[in-house]
């Protein structure tokens, strides 16, 4: 009966990481897109090459900080950006502790 109830609650823990783990891969998906959008906003450029160049420093001052006051697209691009990060966190935080 113990051996029963340790096998289901194994089972269980597995479904729910592979579950986990497959909604993070979903919602993976999307984060091409929006840091694509998010770092030709904040380099100032439409040229396709921003996403594969290595470069960090003012794409994280801009999602942390207000380097673009006026710009509206710039604001909302950030802040649905941030929002999609916070949840990516807090799902993979799920994950690694199930």
């Amino acid at each position: 009966m113990m051996f029963e109830s340790k096998l289901l609650t194994f089972v269980n823990n597995l479904t729910m990481k592979l579950f986990i783990f497959i909604v993070l891969i979903l919602w993976g998906l999307p984060s091409t897109f929006l840091r694509s959008d998010f770092r030709k906003i904040v380099y100032k450029t439409n040229d396709w090459k921003i996403n594969i160049k290595p470069i960090f420093l003012k794409e994280i001052k801009g999602l942390l900080f207000n380097i673009y006051p006026g710009d509206d697209k710039y604001l909302k691009s950030r802040n649905l950006y941030r929002i999609y990060l916070i949840i990516y966190l807090i799902l993979f935080i799920i994950y690694l502790n199930l």
